[in-house]
């Protein structure tokens, strides 16, 4: 099942997010420099990259948290910090007490605090999208269980289902698959491909041989943006060897062309 309201993506601009030429620097330390690229509307797409590289902080430019020294950006045809209440961001983990009292249901409810009233209090709307919001994750059953005693995927789906009941058109991962076991893993990228479509999705990650079986586009973040197919990522990339594609020699033809 998805959520009603998230359908209708032709609502979404053609461009999801559109980089030119954007630089970002910590006072004298450069991070990133010259990135260009472009997300369309409904895509699922991949950051990779090594640690250092510059992959929270574009996160940050798009989230608005940030701004970029030049160049410009664009979120969902705006300027990302006129773009956030459009965007939802689900972080590796929540940092929180686990002995805190507070449900699944209750954490979903929390990615509804932008539309409570004055008074404080929950329409019922709100907890209808937060109870469908589980239902999408599978795990309506688990709606009143301590969020504390969930296992990894299991808290992991929460998030994203706080995340999506926002009902965003943009949708941001950190490494949401880094902390959960193998059958976890299966359940949130299978979950991302359905949502997809529906809304962008946006996932940084280090599972690299995972992502490149279900994104459509890759973006290594390495100080400036390569954006690659699937196909043109190789097993280097696992190793931590971050290059550009390696182009057949012109006259020459590969290994599969020759078989």
């Amino acid at each position: 099942m998805t959520l009603p309201a998230l359908k209708g993506a032709s609502t979404l601009p053609s461009d999801a997010i559109v980089a030119q030429d954007i630089s970002f620097a910590y006072g004298s330390v450069p991070v990133l420099s010259g990135v260009t690229f472009q997300i369309k509307e409904g895509e699922f797409v991949g950051i990779i990259g090594p640690n250092g590289g510059g992959k929270t902080t574009l996160f940050k430019l798009i989230l608005g948290f940030l701004k970029a020294t030049s160049g410009t950006l664009k979120v969902l045809g705006k300027d990302p910090w006129e773009a956030h209440r459009d965007i939802a961001y689900v972080p590796q983990r929540l940092p929180f007490d686990k002995l805190f009292p507070i449900s699944a249901l209750d954490v979903v409810l929390t990615g509804r605090l932008a539309t409570l009233p004055w008074y404080g209090a929950h329409s019922s709307e709100d907890k209808r999208l937060a109870w469908e919001a589980l239902e999408l994750v599978n795990l309506k059953e688990f709606a009143k269980a301590p969020f504390g005693a969930l296992s990894g995927g299991q808290a992991q789906r929460v998030l994203i289902a706080r995340a999506v009941v926002s009902q965003p058109k943009l949708l941001l991962l950190d490494e949401p698959t880094s902390s959960v076991d193998p059958e976890a893993q299966t359940e949130i990228y299978s979950l991302l491909q359905m949502l997809r479509g529906d809304m962008t999705v946006v996932m940084v990650t280090h599972d690299l041989q995972t992502v490149i079986e279900r994104v459509e586009r890759i973006l290594c973040v390495q100080g400036t943006a390569m954006d690659l197919k699937p196909g043109e990522v190789c097993e280097h990339f696992a190793l931590g060897l971050y290059h550009r594609p390696l182009l057949t020699p012109l006259g020459s033809a590969s290994k599969k062309e020759k078989e």
